[in-house]
């Protein structure tokens, strides 16, 4: 199995404390990874360890060379001067051996962008098609994205991922993309990474880690030999998300797969849960600072 991302006991500390601690993890190429958690929960200081934009505090991390990643920031950083041309005029000097003018201008299109506006006037979704554009021109082998649609709307929100999916599945491209939007990771992504409070929680095949689990609803009793990852009583009923150790008793139970949201929230209400790492290869849990 060929790796994009492969870190082992990384740990990042800011003034306020940790960020992340002891972070071991693989990520095979080709995959499109849904990056989740919490805020603070170490997304976006994973993100710029992987871009190269900072350097850990403690272990080590591998990621193809910077001329191989494009790293699109939640602030999008352009330069305000330029105009959109000037910008992308200027990512094709900068990557003359890569560049793709049909894929950057194929994100910019839709987007009522005019070639000679200049960056501080556009808006916020304007921005970030330009620097999609950019990521997308590029033609990396890793693109780290962090909150990349946070800035459009409906619409180009699904307009812009279909191109960067079909773009990303034509080339090979390994994604490393970070997200509140559940249901869009859920469209797009076949793999997943949940971080919370600078640890690993989840890791791995996001059809593994589904089937891993299970959602039952039933009479309360004791639900050993399973794993009880999270559970709400209502009355004489349980609801219950499962790691299942072996086959769930669907007499008593009423027994369905979580869906994605449904085993993200189960693990974020219940923090003391064990990891759960498949199908990324060697893996450490990471412990919070």
């Amino acid at each position: 199995m060929t790796v994009t991302i492969e870190a082992h006991g990384v740990g990042r500390k800011f003034r306020r404390g940790w960020a992340l601690r002891d972070c071991s993890l693989r990520l095979p190429a080709g995959r499109v990874c849904a990056l989740v958690g919490p805020n603070g929960a170490g997304k976006s200081t994973l993100l710029e360890l992987a871009a190269g934009v900072l350097k850990p505090t403690e272990g080590s991390l591998r990621a193809p060379a910077r001329e191989h990643i494009a790293y699109v920031a939640q602030d999008k950083p352009l330069y305000p001067q330029l105009t959109v041309a000037e910008t992308l005029r200027m990512g094709a000097e900068l990557n003359p051996a890569r560049w793709d003018a049909q894929a950057a201008a194929a994100a910019v299109e839709g987007g009522n962008l005019s070639p000679g506006r200049r960056i501080r006037s556009l808006s916020g979704g304007q921005r970030t098609r330009v620097a999609l554009a950019l990521a997308l021109g590029k033609r990396p082998d890793l693109m780290l994205l962090d909150e990349p649609m946070a800035d459009l709307d409906p619409l180009a929100r699904r307009e812009l991922m279909g191109l960067l999916m079909a773009t990303a599945a034509e080339r090979g491209t390994t994604v490393l993309m970070s997200s509140h939007i559940l249901t869009e990771l859920e469209d797009a992504c076949d793999h997943l990474l949940l971080l919370d409070a600078g640890r690993v929680r989840l890791a791995g095949s996001i059809e593994d880690l589904l089937a891993a689990h299970t959602l039952v609803t039933g009479r309360v009793c004791d639900l050993a030999p399973h794993t009880v990852v999270s559970a709400r009583t209502t009355g004489r009923q349980l609801t219950a998300l499962l790691r299942h150790e072996g086959p769930v008793d669907n007499t008593a139970w009423q027994c369905v797969e979580p869906t994605l949201e449904e085993l993200l929230l189960g693990h974020l209400r219940a923090p003391d849960a064990p990891a759960l790492l498949t199908g990324m290869g060697p893996s450490a849990e990471v412990a919070a600072a």
